[in-house]
């Protein structure tokens, strides 16, 4: 993005579900963050991300406001595509343009005004890292598994897009390596919210924002207070992925795991 630089999002407070003003003054996100959205279903974890998706001015059901550098966003960054700071990986992603995988992201290239000679090969390479169901260039979009898309999407979102703003809405749903994502993103200093169940996702961020009937009614800083229980549930996650596979190449699961 050209001539504008995002230091800090600030969402201020709107109201929950009830009508009551939710129970914070603000919250910041600045670049490196990693925060999890947790809470059951139907809490608005959805709608906070959607609400930071779209610069919220006290305009969607929430009433908040979204911020970007302690004021009102730039028409820029609202309005054009191509500069917008923010990328969105829902659920369901997926393409409806039946083209190969490096058409799309040549395309999507393009659009940015990046050579995609150098481009496409390394966004393809790193959505390989985060999947264990290897992509080429020469699949179709449509094709695509949903640990493939998804990968692939996180990956556009870093190398293409290069926006500093991540948000994943439950990404653990799509089967991808968790901890090797995290590791990247952490790597390119990426503001990244992830919406998840996932005690594994939810236990590697740094902070986390708890929903309750609409509403944000915490935000936890562990620091390292949680650092045995994350040890143990990484474990956990590393038998569940280890068991996942052995029953996806056929196995059966004889005398215990």
């Amino acid at each position: 993005m050209e001539h504008f630089t995002i230091q800090t999002i600030t969402i201020l407070p709107g109201t929950a579900k009830d009508g009551h003003r939710e129970p914070f003054d603000e919250l910041t996100i600045r670049a490196g963050d990693t925060i999890s959205i947790v809470g059951p279903t139907g809490s608005g974890k959805s709608a906070l991300i959607n609400d930071i998706e779209v610069f919220a001015e006290q305009d969607t059901v929430t009433g908040r406001t979204v911020l970007v550098n302690g004021e009102a966003p730039p028409e820029q960054i609202c309005r054009d595509p191509a500069n917008k700071p923010i990328a969105l990986i829902a659920q369901t992603s997926k393409c409806l343009a039946d083209l190969q995988v490096r058409q799309f992201l040549e395309m999507h290239c393009a659009a940015r005004g990046l050579d995609s000679a150098e481009t496409v090969d390394e966004t393809i390479a790193l959505a390989n890292e985060f999947t264990g169901e290897a992509l080429s260039g020469e699949m179709r979009m449509t094709r695509l598994s949903g640990g493939q898309t998804r990968s692939l999407m996180i990956a556009d979102a870093l190398l293409v897009s290069n926006t500093p703003i991540i948000l994943l809405d439950e990404v653990e749903n799509a089967g991808i390596f968790k901890d090797r994502v995290m590791a990247r993103l952490r790597e390119y200093g990426r503001a990244v919210l992830f919406v998840t169940h996932d005690p594994f996702v939810a236990l590697l961020s740094d902070r986390r924002i708890v929903m309750r009937n609409g509403a944000v009614v915490s935000v936890l800083e562990p620091g390292d207070v949680e650092a045995e229980t994350l040890a143990e549930v990484a474990a956990m996650d590393g038998r569940l992925h280890a068991i996942r596979e052995r029953i996806r190449a056929g196995e059966l699961l004889t005398g215990g795991v």
